[in-house]
């Protein structure tokens, strides 16, 4: 057999090495070329064109809702909180990705949330099998969507899903406002509207506060379906902590309202007066306790006026009407109402006198019936109470000798003092809405003797409820002036204390002896004057009434009043109480805010642990709130125990 002949192997020559190297040389920089640009876009560009690749990515990203701070009362029980909702939301792209997915997501929806119809859900899948937003049902309790979220992650023994079929259905968290006690403190507290915006009250003064930042899920599905996400938290509001006490606040408005159930013809809410208001504060700090007007209105539905008005009246009512009566409904008449006060300011014209040395508790005055001006001025007595003390003025609310306190006082000293006692000026207490009324008093320029005579006894100018209650605080308190408030600390989420507010002492309206001197003579008003009715049997107490007649005085309409505080020696407690034109023919008595406030404290008291400081008599003065409307009529046909 022949040999094969072996082929010669052959060697690359220069030339052709030569052309390998060139290329190989060329191949490597083209590729750090590359390199090279990819480095360069990257450093320069890179966030541009990472956001181009996620953009055409499955992306998804959602907010994570804040929590509204709580308002808690001044106990820790919660008045206002922020409780966890869920909208159930279909994503019909993912149920209607497999056919398998549809009956049996449509089923558990059905099982779960029987207000769902299978043909609605039926159509979704049928018509919108790209919509990825499908609201089926909005705000519900974690209660009502538990069943579904349990079902649609049940396991067995091994891990496995129980119902894997379930697809496209995830629910929106969010926060809704809720009130705990309905209408307690309605006008203090406020309420939100739609987007965490405070709308009265606390919940609009300390808006900013009770907020907080929405957190943020962001991320996208890789090549492989692997989610890739990053999570911002969300930062809840901070809590407020109020001086408001959720038991006297209840005792007080059940109180107001029991008055007005009682002087209501035909049983019809709101016609037991235009508005009853009250006040209950510590003298000594400026803190309010309980702050109640009525009629009121149900926080958790704001809008609604079924309590006051029936349907056929609410179906004839415009909804400009309906809202003009919302927005008064709204109002906290503590703060934003404007009137004007009656007697309770006579023992502010009997402390300006004393710190001025231009009375003195030696003075006399005899009362004849009135005051002769452009026109003539009467008192309460229209026959004179005859000679008259200092003391004795205030117990008896005689007009006349407070006039004649005018005359020595002068218009100087009166209306600087007016401004000392905070009358014409914003107190400056943390809720909205608190009026200017610093256009309804008088200057040097404008008043004239009759004004000033008037002006002493509570006519002819204007105040409102929390400037008079601050400024008689500083009368019985050894004469400070606290500014009056509502939020004494803020806590953040987890309860740690952010900042703590203090009682803030403004200035020194009168000495200690005018201070004393006032509460000795304010203690004869209520043991022995005009203010008996108001006693609480075993209290030493003081306090002073008012009956002011409103305009135009022809009407005979009064706005009528008690302002109280116990216990004598040192004060813990001042009440104040208006009833705005009383359900009764004869109004001018303010025996009807004096029965109120004396119930009020007949509770009230006792709850705070201030203990009875006189021997009790057994003796009860007044008639009660639940009484006849004639037993004040019938008792006192035609008196008037105060002044105008």
């Amino acid at each position: 057999m022949a040999k094969r002949r072996r082929r010669p192997v052959q060697k690359f020559n220069r030339k052709m090495r030569t052309k390998l190297l060139v290329l190989f040389t060329v191949i490597m920089a083209g590729l750090c070329g590359m390199i090279g640009r990819l480095m360069y876009i990257e450093y320069t560009s890179g966030d541009k064109y990472e956001k181009k690749v996620l953009s055409m990515q499955s992306y998804d990203s959602k907010t994570i809702p804040y929590q509204r701070g709580d308002i808690v009362d001044s106990t820790g029980t919660v008045l206002a909180t922020s409780v966890a909702v869920y909208n159930v939301i279909l994503d019909c792209s993912q149920m209607t990705y497999k056919e398998e997915y549809i009956k049996p997501t449509i089923d558990a929806l059905v099982e779960c949330f029987p207000e769902l119809k299978r043909e609605d859900l039926e159509a979704y899948a049928k018509d919108k099998k790209d919509n990825k937003y499908i609201v089926l049902a909005k705000k519900l309790p974690y209660e009502e969507i538990q069943k579904f979220v349990e079902m649609q992650d049940a396991v067995d023994d091994k891990k496995k899903k129980i119902n894997p079929n379930i697809k496209g259905v995830w629910f929106e968290k969010e926060y809704q406002r809720t009130y705990p006690y309905d209408s307690l403190a309605a006008s203090v507290i406020g309420f939100t509207s739609s987007g965490n915006v405070g709308t009265t009250g606390i919940e609009n003064y300390y808006d900013d506060v009770l907020n907080g930042v929405n957190g943020r899920e962001y991320g996208y599905l890789n090549s492989d379906s692997n989610f890739e996400k990053t999570v911002i938290p969300a930062q809840d509001g901070s809590t407020l902590v109020t001086s408001i006490d959720s038991n006297i606040q209840s005792i007080v408005e059940n109180k107001i309202k029991k008055f007005n159930e009682a002087y209501t013809d035909n049983y019809k809410v709101g016609d037991g007066s235009k508005t009853t208001a009250v006040v209950v504060m510590n003298p000594q700090n400026g803190e309010i306790l309980a702050m109640a007007d009525y009629p009121t209105f149900n926080l958790n539905k704001p809008r609604d006026l079924s309590e006051l008005y029936t349907k056929k009246e609410l179906s004839k009512m415009a909804d400009d009407d309906q809202l003009d009566i919302l927005n008064g409904l709204w109002q906290n008449y503590c703060v934003t109402a404007t009137y004007e006060p009656g007697s309770v300011q006579k023992p502010f014209t009997v402390a300006t006198g004393l710190e001025t040395g231009t009375i003195n508790d030696n003075m006399t005055f005899l009362c004849d019936g009135g005051e002769q001006f452009d026109r003539w001025v009467s008192c309460v007595n229209r026959n004179g109470h005859g000679i008259e003390t200092v003391r004795k003025a205030l117990m008896d609310s005689c007009n006349d000798a407070l006039m004649q306190m005018s005359y020595k006082i002068g218009k100087k000293n009166f209306l600087e003092y007016q401004s000392i006692f905070g009358f014409g000026q914003k107190t400056g207490i943390d809720l909205p809405g608190e009026a200017n009324t610093s256009s309804l008093i008088f200057n040097l320029d404008n008043i004239k003797p009759i004004d000033l005579a008037t002006n002493v006894f509570g006519q002819n100018y204007n105040c409102t409820m929390i400037q008079m209650a601050s400024g008689f605080s500083s009368l019985i308190n050894g004469g400070t002036y606290y500014q009056p408030h509502v939020v004494t600390k803020i806590t953040d989420s987890s309860g740690n204390t952010i900042s703590t507010i203090e009682p803030k002492a403004v200035k020194r309206t009168i000495s200690q002896s005018t201070s004393d001197q006032i509460k000795d003579y304010l203690y004869d008003v209520v043991s022995k004057g005009t203010a008996g009715i108001a006693k609480v049997d075993g209290y030493s107490m003081g306090g002073k009434t008012g009956t002011a007649q409103k305009l135009p005085r022809k009407d005979r309409k009064y706005l009528v009043s008690f302002m109280g505080f116990a216990p004598v020696e040192n004060p813990q407690l001042l009440i104040y109480c208006i009833v705005d034109e009383p359900n009764v023919a004869d109004q001018a008595h303010s025996y009807f805010a004096q029965d109120i406030c004396r119930e009020i404290l007949e509770e009230v008291l006792p709850y705070m642990n201030i203990y009875p400081d006189e021997k009790k008599t057994g003796k009860n003065k007044g008639f009660g709130i639940t009484g006849a409307k004639t037993q004040y009529t019938n008792h006192h046909p035609g008196k008037k125990e105060d002044d105008n």
